[in-house]
């Protein structure tokens, strides 16, 4: 990965770690976060479990939100970058 790149990975406005939730509240604690920002604001989702890394980008994109990338963890987290839908 060139430094640019992880520089760019390393960009976030709001950040909310959903580890030890479990389904729906996964995406309830997403959706809020994104719903309290700005549109064009980054928010990093760190979660943990097949369930949300296959269902919250999925959702987040059904909504008008972008996923800017999606990193699995050496501990067993994935962190999920999405940028908040235009108005």
């Amino acid at each position: 990965m060139s430094k640019n790149t992880e520089a760019q990975e390393n960009l976030y406005d709001r950040t909310i770690d959903i580890t030890s939730e479990t389904c729906p509240m996964t995406f309830v604690r997403t959706r809020l976060a994104l719903d309290r920002m700005a549109p064009g604001e980054i928010l990093l989702v760190v979660m943990r479990g097949e369930e949300p890394r296959a269902n919250i980008p999925r959702t987040a994109s059904e909504q008008g939100h972008t996923v800017l990338s999606q990193e699995d963890q050496p501990d067993g987290t994935t962190r999920l970058r999405l940028r908040k839908a235009p108005g």
